[in-house]
């Protein structure tokens, strides 16, 4: 029996920020020319155009700014418990309106729902948003409850894998996987060059998808989930680490990552398709977690990928940044809003500490009502215009 990701949808934080702005804002908080220089490097050089935040502006006054400017015109550092409240209260409501979207376009109701799962590493609250999501939305109170945290990036691999085995243990399962980070929340204003690489990278944002063993419509674009492969490269393990510190939760990543990675990937995908009985060949469309554009570039040059390959995930680097654990369903959403299906499997994979690689192989089912092909390449025409502009 085959598990399915019937529907996605996805939500940005509701504050735009445009990455220059960013950039400039950061140099300004800091004398040292060293270190505005490299700021100005990261930001240009990350790929990235739009972020967004729950916060409305890192510049605050009046006692309602989370980093509220001190006597000498820097930003605050508040502590963990401040933080952490603010992303109880902002994760209630993001999860609820991600998760109701995604059941109402997935043809499920509440009702039908029987596990949800709910995935965060940049915020912790018990009862939490997995409990609201119960009674927001009106389901069976029974209903089983999962919390996956502090997992990291490659988060929502676990949680579709864990709704792939319920489904596939109980015919009637309906999953609700819901993945949240409001990574600005933790915002650290070090001179350290892995705290300022992070700075340029993370955003806010969430991701629900609907998993279910039903076969889907066929006017319906899905994913069939074929399979689940879990890799670790030992030589990365110091350089990405999540801690929680004092004042909020603390990040190490080295800008050695993405080396390592491009370096070990050949091997790792033999290993993969290996595990999996698949060549090379039988992969035909890519999602990759869009780390950074770094991690892309050395990702696609391991793999020998044309140019087009990482298209989806570098669009959604463009404009959303690194939401953590919630964007490579943001990229397995744009595949399904902006490709045709092909005949091949799709390849998903994200990356955290550990340094752990986790890999999922889809199938796309389905299909889009008829002029698809015509609003497909409509679609493609605005991309590339936007991008050419």
């Amino acid at each position: 029996m085959s598990a399915y990701i019937h529907h996605i949808s996805t939500l940005a934080a509701p504050f735009s920020y445009q990455q220059d702005t960013v950039r400039e804002r950061m140099m300004g908080w800091t004398s040292d020319e060293r270190h505005r220089r490299l700021l100005s490097a990261l930001y240009k050089r990350s790929g990235i155009e739009t972020r967004h935040s729950v916060l409305e502006s890192f510049f605050e006054t009046g006692g309602h700014g989370l980093f509220q400017p001190n006597g000498d015109n820097r930003p605050g550092n508040p502590g963990t418990a401040e933080r952490n409240a603010r992303y109880a209260s902002a994760s209630r409501e993001m999860s609820e309106q991600v998760a109701r979207r995604a059941l109402q376009d997935s043809g499920f109701t509440a009702r039908e729902v029987t596990h949800v799962i709910y995935v965060t590493c940049t915020g912790f609250v018990n009862p939490g948003p997995e409990l609201h999501l119960v009674e927001a939305l009106g389901m069976d109170p029974g209903v089983e409850r999962y919390t996956l945290g502090f997992m990291g990036c490659y988060a929502a691999f676990p949680a579709l894998r864990m709704a792939s085995q319920f489904c596939k243990a109980r015919e009637d399962a309906v999953v609700l996987v819901v993945c949240l980070e409001l990574c600005t929340l933790h915002l650290q204003l070090e001179d350290k060059p892995d705290v300022m690489l992070a700075n340029s990278l993370f955003a806010d944002g969430a991701a629900a998808a609907v998993v279910s063993a039903r076969t889907p419509a066929v006017d319906r674009p899905a994913y069939r989930l074929d399979g689940f492969i879990s890799e670790l490269v030992p030589s990365g393990a110091s350089h990405m680490a999540w801690d929680i510190g004092n004042h909020g939760f603390e990040i190490k990543l080295s800008s050695y990552v993405p080396e390592i990675l491009g370096g070990e990937m050949e091997t790792l995908m033999a290993r993969v398709l290996d595990k999996q009985g698949c060549s090379p060949e039988d992969i035909t469309e890519w999602a990759v977690h869009p780390g950074g554009r770094a991690i892309l570039d050395k990702v696609q040059q391991g793999l020998r990928l044309p140019e087009t390959a990482l298209a989806s995930s570098r669009r959604v680097l463009r404009t959303h940044g690194n939401m953590s654990s919630a964007t490579v369903l943001f990229v397995l959403r744009d595949l399904l809003d902006t490709t045709a299906p092909k005949e091949g499997a799709t390849c998903a994979m994200a990356f955290g500490p550990g340094l752990t690689v986790e890999v999922a192989l889809l199938k796309r089912v389905g299909c889009k009502p008829r002029l698809r092909g015509m609003e497909i390449t409509a679609l493609q025409t605005l991309h590339e215009t936007a991008s050419n502009g």
